[in-house]
C-alpha cells in the first residue's frame, strides 16, 4: 500500500505530526526526488548528545517519583500511548514515528550521574530511571548506559527505582541483586495485557507479556522487589484483562500493582487516534467515547489527581474492579521501602573505564 494507506510494520505511531515547536514542515511529494527517502524510513537513527545535567527533578506530585534518570530520549518500543512521545518535539523532532526512529543517546550519562551523586547537597532521594523512555530499550544492548549507572548507584549506595517491559533487564541481575541485599532497589514492569495480538500492534517492539511475567518471576525469586504497572488501561479495550493480569503477575511473585488509564495529551491523541481508527475500525467509536468518559468528554485531563485516573462511571469501575482484584490476590500488602542511609561518596573515586 502507498500513501496515507500505507501501514508500517513494527512501528506503533503511524504518522509524523508536525511538531508545534518548529515553523517549517517537511513533506514528500515525489518518491523519485529523494533516492533515500524510503531507507531512511525504515531504519533507527541514533543521535549522540552531550548533555549538561541526567538527574531531573520531577515535579508533578502524582507520578511516585521525585528525581528521573533517563540515558536515552525517543524510544523504539513504538508504544502508541507513550506520554514521552510530546517531550521529543523539544529536540526538534516529530513525536510520531521519529520519536521511534530517531534515538537521542546520552553517551555522558554514566559521567554525569556520579557528577550529580558527588554534590554536597545531594540527600539521596530515590532516583528512577525510565522516568520518561525505557531504560532498557534496544539501544541499551549496544550502549550499556543503564548498567554503567547501575554500577554507579551500587558504589555510591544510591537508591534506584526502575520501570521496564524489555527483557534486556535480566542482563543485570547481577547487580540489582546486590543492590536489593542492601535494599537500594525496586524494579515496576509494565504489563498491561495479555493480548499478544494487541502487544504486537500497540507496543510492537517490546517484550512479549509472556516474557514479562517471566522477568517477574526471575528478578523476585533472586530477591529483587518487583511491582507491576498495569499502564495505561485503555477502556474498551482492555480494561477487561484487570483480573487476569493481576492474578498472572501475583502467581509470578509480583507483591505491588498500580495501574493508570490511558490519557491523550498533546500530539499523541492525533497518533492514538490514526492508530486505532487503522486496527480497531470496529470498535473506534466506543473506544474513543470510553476514553473520553474518563477525561471529561475529551481524552485527556491536565489535572493534577485526575489525568491518570480519570473520572465517571468508567473510571470508577476500573478503579473498584482494580483495588478488589488486588485485595484478591494479595497485592499491596506491604510498601517496598528503599534505604537511604547508607550512601557515601566512595573515598576512591571509581573509573569509568
Amino acid at each position: 500500500m502507498d500513501g496515507e494507506n500505507k501501514y508500517f510494520k513494527g512501528r506503533g505511531a503511524q504518522i509524523n505530526p508536525h511538531n508545534r515547536f518548529l515553523e517549517d514542515v517537511y513533506v514528500k511529494e515525489h518518491d523519485e526526488g529523494i533516492d533515500d527517502w524510503e531507507e531512511s524510513d525504515r531504519k533507527t537513527a541514533f543521535i549522540f548528545e552531550h548533555s549538561k545535567t541526567i538527574v531531573n527533578k520531577v515535579d508533578s506530585p502524582d507520578v511516585g517519583m521525585a528525581y528521573s534518570l533517563n540515558p536515552y530520549q525517543g524510544c523504539e518500543h513504538g508504544c502508541t500511548y507513550c506520554y514521552a512521545r510530546n517531550t521529543h518535539q523539544y529536540w526538534g523532532y516529530s513525536a510520531g514515528l521519529e520519536f521511534e526512529r530517531k534515538i537521542i543517546v546520552k553517551k555522558d550519562a554514566p559521567a554525569l550521574f556520579k557528577k550529580f551523586l558527588e554534590k554536597k547537597t545531594w540527600d539521596a532521594s530515590t532516583i528512577s530511571l525510565s522516568g520518561n523512555t525505557d531504560c532498557y530499550q534496544p539501544a541499551e544492548r549496544k550502549f550499556k548506559l543503564t548498567r554503567q549507572v547501575l554500577e554507579i548507584a551500587l558504589a555510591y549506595k544510591q537508591p534506584i527505582g526502575m520501570i521496564t517491559k524489555n527483557a534486556l533487564i535480566l542482563r543485570d541481575q547481577d547487580i540489582l541483586q546486590e543492590l536489593a541485599k542492601l535494599k537500594l532497589c525496586a524494579v515496576y514492569i509494565s504489563i498491561n495485557s495479555l493480548n499478544e495480538h494487541l502487544r504486537q500492534v500497540m507496543e510492537p517492539r517490546t517484550t512479549t507479556a509472556k516474557q514479562r511475567l517471566r522477568i517477574v518471576e526471575t528478578l523476585s525469586k533472586a530477591g529483587i522487589p518487583v511491582g507491576v504497572l498495569v499502564a495505561p488501561i485503555i477502556p474498551g479495550l482492555s480494561d477487561h484483562e484487570i483480573p487476569g493480569i493481576l492474578r498472572e503477575v501475583a502467581n509470578a511473585g509480583a507483591t505491588r500493582a498500580g495501574y493508570t488509564v490511558v490519557r491523550l495529551n498533546g500530539a499523541i491523541g492525533q497518533i492514538f487516534e490514526d492508530w486505532l481508527r487503522k486496527n480497531f475500525p470496529d470498535r473506534f467509536d466506543k473506544v474513543w467515547h470510553m476514553i473520553q468518559s474518563c477525561h471529561g468528554g475529551n481524552v485527556n485531563d491536565s489535572r493534577f489527581g485526575e489525568r491518570m485516573r480519570g473520572g465517571g462511571n468508567i473510571a470508577k469501575m476500573i478503579s473498584d474492579n482494580f483495588k478488589l482484584h488486588c485485595k484478591l490476590n494479595g497485592l499491596n500488602l506491604n510498601r517496598i521501602d528503599l534505604d537511604h542511609s547508607q550512601f557515601k561518596v566512595p573515598s576512591e573515586q571509581m573509573s569509568l573505564f
